[in-house]
């Protein structure tokens, strides 16, 4: 893959909390194993996945869909991690009440 190829998907926030300080350091830990460029989107709002005070402002309460891109060489890895991390609520014990339901 070259490093301008450019990967985006769609997650869902599941985890009861949202989006606050734990799930997002959890998130930037992850984003930051990788080389690629990793952003993240809200709407029109997109900051980088790797900056903690940026995915505070976004506001991901629980269900909110946000949008995943990435580019570089680890693209994909870093989008398939990312994803499974939202999938499994961030291992919040609180995290997939009422979601499905």
């Amino acid at each position: 893959m070259s490093n301008d190829a450019s990967l985006t998907r769609i997650v869902v926030v599941r985890n009861a909390e949202g989006l606050h300080a734990r799930p997002a350091d959890l998130l930037v830990r992850l984003a930051s194993k990788y080389q690629a460029t990793i952003m993240i989107g809200k709407n029109s709002e997109w900051v980088d996945c790797k900056s903690i005070l940026s995915l505070l402002t976004l506001g991901a309460s629980q269900g909110t869909e946000l949008s995943v891109s990435a580019s570089g060489d680890d693209a994909a890895d870093a989008i398939d991690s990312i994803a499974a991390l939202f999938e499994a609520g961030f291992d919040d014990n609180n995290g997939t009440k009422g979601v499905d339901s």
